[in-house]
């Protein structure tokens, strides 16, 4: 049993917050939580913080290529751990190892590259849940970053043999529903949550989709057919859709915030998960990477193409939730909801992670003010300490 006590600091629980939080933990699990006193605090370890301190539950991102680095593309053997060791530093506890449109046979590599990690015991870091299959099922006209030349028509038989590669692994796939819907409505059949994507569907397209079964949009706005007054397009037919939960770039570059605002105004808090779309260059000095073989510029906290077109970010998830409230106005719990309650619920591991409860997975993280992460615990064990601009990651 680990007991954590953080004076002065305030936990974001479902029901609201609690002010000096006891915490003790077990196995990976929460088992108490309560509001304490110093005075009462006997046995644990105390943990000082500036005043305006809160303790989040861990975010899941959903929707990532890589960082420092790796990608998941690359499919090598330090890939995915490289990964799971740095996201914590965001504030990440779980995420989607997303793939990108390639030749079969990399596809292949890189599912199961994924799958070998998966098999093995867990590591300290972030926890592998699945992959987002991002290509090749899109649409040729809102390609984006994906290479063209790969693109391929809904195919049955080769989904299966991506999944077959992943071990069963593949969770949450992009398609261009307009396509083939009978490919959305086989997706939704077995397990895999159909994503509309890189699409150029029409309004009455998104409806049909999502009555085969789509329920989730891939980061909404790019790579997508956008909202006309006579054609509200695919954008349009995911804000009128409330079972359809849109992804969302929130660094103020891949979507403006005012569109940022309006999308909250229609969605809703429960409608958005925040995402990063991040890709190697993630962490990294400015300068040129690669994204799926093309070349890719990073100036600021832009990465691009040659030709301009936007190539994944470098965000990060808690840059994601403090730009999501100063852009919004929404509230910095519901900013949080958004990167780890909901993709939770998408998922369906909303009974493990997700929130700060007794007996779900003891992720969570530790942030400031500012929105800096001080630490991170993945299942109970701290995997990440921020010591005034030194960052502390623990190593198996």
């Amino acid at each position: 049993m680990k007991t954590l006590f953080y004076p002065c600091c305030e936990m974001v629980l479902d029901e609201g917050v609690i002010k000096d939080p006891l915490i003790s933990m077990d196995k990976g699990i929460f088992k108490e939580i309560v509001s304490a006193s110093p005075s009462e605090v006997t046995d644990a370890e105390v943990i000082s913080y500036p005043p305006g301190t809160k303790i989040v539950p861990g975010f899941i991102d959903l929707h990532i290529h890589g960082t420092n680095r790796a990608d998941v593309m690359d499919a090598k053997e330090d890939t995915i751990p490289t990964m799971v060791r740095y996201l914590p530093g965001e504030g990440t506890t779980a995420f989607l190892a997303t793939t990108l449109t390639q030749s079969k046979e990399k596809k292949k590599q890189s599912l199961q590259n994924a799958a070998s990690y998966m098999s093995m015991p867990s590591t300290l870091g972030a926890e592998l849940l699945g992959i987002h299959l991002e290509g090749p099922f899109i649409s040729l006209k809102r390609a984006g970053a994906q290479p063209k030349e790969f693109i391929h028509k809904p195919d049955v038989s080769l989904f299966k043999e991506f999944q077959e590669a992943s071990g069963g692994a593949i969770k949450l796939a992009t398609i261009a529903p307009e396509e083939g819907m009978a490919f959305v409505r086989f997706l939704a059949q077995n397990n895999v949550i159909p994503s509309i994507g890189h699409s150029d569907a029409t309004y009455v397209e998104v409806r049909e989709a999502a009555e085969q079964g789509a329920v989730h949009a891939t980061h909404l706005f790019n790579g997508m057919r956008g909202i006309h007054h006579r054609d509200i397009g695919t954008a349009g037919g995911i804000f009128l859709h409330d079972s359809i939960k849109a992804e969302l770039i929130a660094d103020g570059i891949h979507v403006s915030p005012e569109m940022i605002r309006l999308t909250y105004k229609n969605k809703g808090a429960d409608g958005i998960i925040l995402i990063t779309d991040a890709m190697r260059a993630k962490g990294l000095p400015d300068g040129q990477y690669d994204l799926g073989g093309q070349a890719v510029t990073v100036r600021g906290k832009k990465a691009e193409l040659c030709d301009g077109t936007l190539a994944g970010s470098v965000l990060k998830m808690n840059e994601a939730v403090r730009n999501m409230v100063t852009f919004s106005g929404c509230s910095f719990n519901e900013a949080i909801a958004m990167a780890s309650l909901n993709p939770a619920r998408q998922l369906g591991v909303d009974d493990r992670k997700g929130s700060i409860q007794i007996g779900k997975d003891a992720d969570f993280a530790v942030l400031g003010s500012d929105f800096t992460i001080f630490e991170t615990y993945c299942l109970g064990k701290r995997v990440y300490t921020y010591n005034g601009g030194r960052e502390d990651r623990e190593s198996d």
